[in-house]
């Protein structure tokens, strides 16, 4: 079934042509073929996202003691990218985040939990870099998501390929998404 009439196929808004067939698309976000597949694409981008922070969080509490959630996880790991300490605002515009309170939270559950610490004073010296135990729990971390996730991504013929492809697509989105964001915050009422 193609979501634009394409190869003559079926569209997803000929559900409405057959409202006794199995599955129903259109709803008040899904009137027609492209917010048909815009509403899908975001339904599948919400559960990707919860169960990516799902396994995130899983990972984690098996090589740590730390009960710490997906996006608390992603921080401790983009603190450690390259080796070099990262500040709030570096934090927040990697992870395309503006929550900085959120942020803040969850690095200083990391620091009470001796992954992280703190380096330098005042509004703009301050940065944040992994410690010994938080460079060990990544390696651990980055160990078991090798045993476990890469390895079914090898596993799965040209899976792997098609990754790069999403990541444009992904990255458009991202800024689709950001742009329309702007526009509507600008001109709300």
């Amino acid at each position: 079934m193609g979501t634009n009439g394409e190869n003559g196929g079926n569209t997803l808004s000929d559900s409405e042509n057959n409202p006794s067939g199995p599955v129903n698309f259109q709803w008040h976000l899904a009137g027609d073929d492209v917010e048909i597949a815009c509403t899908e694409l975001e339904f599948a981008l919400m559960r990707t996202f919860e169960g990516f922070g799902r396994w995130q969080s899983e990972c984690l509490a098996s090589v740590s003691e730390l009960n710490a959630s997906g996006p608390e996880n992603a921080l401790l790991h983009i603190i450690r990218m390259n080796e070099r300490p990262k500040s709030i605002k570096e934090l927040a515009r990697l992870t395309n985040r503006d929550d900085v309170p959120n942020i803040q939270y969850a690095i200083r559950k990391l620091v009470g939990a001796g992954l992280v610490r703190k380096q330098g004073s005042g509004r703009s010296g301050v940065t944040y870099e992994a410690t010994d135990e938080g460079r060990k729990v990544t390696d651990a971390y980055s160990a078991l998501r090798r045993a476990l996730l890469i390895e079914e991504i090898r596993n799965m013929p040209g899976f792997a390929d098609r990754f790069q492809e999403a990541i444009r697509t992904l990255n458009m989105l991202s800024g689709l998404y950001e742009e329309v964001s702007r526009v509507t915050a600008t001109h709300r009422r």
